[in-house]
């Protein structure tokens, strides 16, 4: 899902063309007639705008949802082999096979790898299985209301405006995700209006129904958001009991060559790209599996916000083009959800800035994490113990 876990705040003090936004939250009805406003301001036509904005409402499903992401708290193992089974792997082959003419397409073209499109077909939809059954526009305009995240999905509703004006997308009838995704690959309006590709030449963008469309479209976005062409995402690698754990985390970065002059060594094969820059990634910490991540890692990031599952579809992607199960290795006792809160709040309290306390081991928690191992002298590969919450 792109962009999913954003979470800042906006001014509802500015003025568009003259006039006011309407101000998340407050009564849903009086928020609607201020879409509509400023959707005609914005230069969308009274008829349009009042046959798209007939019949909304808001969706308390959709805050449910967007309130209950519990899956992604899950460490990375847990995680990785709930989503990666073999059904999908073989799925992905079969797929793979299929459309191989839209997958030597999207290379040629767009420079992606199939294993990632793939990877994020699977997950995102179980390769088109499952797109979700929430009306698209009552979703978009219930999160634009919600004061959680309105700078998001306020552009959203306007996009999917423009999809109906169109002919694109029909307000009382097409569903997808509860974050408003739509399609095979899930892509939210904005992103369709800007990268969708008719892929199978009937004059449409149809992300539904049409594989062609959904991945062409897809691959289209990732290049849009900096995937490089012929380069490695994400490979395995061992490393030396005595490694500088300090040097570890996504915030650092060298040379692939480098990282092995320091001890790492792909599990098998040759390094990918000796020269590109590259971190060294310890999803489960220094007993865990531990992975090379190169420039392409983090256009994942650009698509999803959550590290656990970016992590994962980068790995998934290798595992579809070839690459070995991990070695799972023995990682220490991980933290449950309200031990990763009480330690956030510990954190917090020190000074560093965790992203919130949710629960979640993300990005911001794991660099406080490393750099308070540091500080206490226990090994700082950023992965949070019963120990670490201890000593804090």
């Amino acid at each position: 899902m792109r962009r999913g876990f954003l979470a800042v705040g906006l001014s509802v003090s500015m003025l568009v063309g003259g006039g006011p936004l309407a101000a998340c939250g407050g009564n849903f009805g009086q928020f609607v007639s201020d879409m509509k406003a400023e959707a005609v301001r914005k230069g969308h036509s009274k008829s349009a705008t009042d046959a798209f904005f007939s019949g909304v409402r808001q969706d308390p499903k959709v805050i449910k949802a967007d309130r209950a992401q519990g899956i992604f708290q899950r460490p990375f193992l847990d995680f990785s082999q709930r989503l990666i089974s073999s059904n999908r792997i073989q799925n992905g082959q079969r797929n793979a096979k299929k459309w191989d003419s839209v997958f030597d397409r999207v290379e040629r073209d767009h420079g992606v790898s199939r294993g990632v499109l793939l990877a994020f077909w699977a997950f995102e939809t179980d390769f088109g299985a499952v797109q979700g059954d929430f009306n698209t526009v009552n979703a978009l305009v219930t999160l634009a209301h919600d004061c959680r995240r309105p700078e998001l999905f306020r552009p959203q509703v306007f996009a999917a405006l423009e999809l109906f004006e169109r002919g694109d997308l029909n307000p009382r009838t097409t569903t997808g995700a509860w974050a408003g995704e739509i399609g095979m690959v899930q892509m939210l309006p904005e992103d369709i209006i800007t990268n969708g590709i008719d892929g199978d030449g009937d004059g449409k963008v149809n992300l539904k129904t049409s594989p062609p469309d959904a991945l062409l479209s897809g691959a289209n976005m990732l290049k849009s958001l900096g995937w490089r062409r012929g380069e490695p995402w994400l490979q395995e690698i061992i490393l030396p009991d005595n490694f500088d754990w300090t040097q570890t985390g996504l915030h650092t970065k060298r040379k692939a060559s480098d990282w092995v002059r320091m001890g790492a060594k792909p599990r098998s094969g040759q390094l990918m790209g000796a020269s590109l820059p590259s971190s060294v990634l310890l999803p489960q910490g220094r007993k865990g599996p531990a992975f090379l991540a190169y420039p392409n890692f983090d256009v994942f990031f650009e698509w999803n916000q959550s590290f656990v599952y970016v992590t994962t579809a980068a790995y998934f992607a290798t595992r579809l083009e070839g690459a070995q199960s991990y070695r799972a290795g023995s990682p220490d006792t991980g933290l449950d959800r309200n031990q990763m809160k009480q330690l956030q709040q510990k954190l917090s309290a020190r000074g560093h800035d965790v992203g919130g306390v949710d629960g979640i081991l993300g990005a911001k928690t794991r660099n406080a994490v490393q750099q308070e191992q540091e500080r206490l002298g226990l090994p700082a590969d950023a992965w949070p113990t019963p120990r670490l919450l201890n000593a804090l």
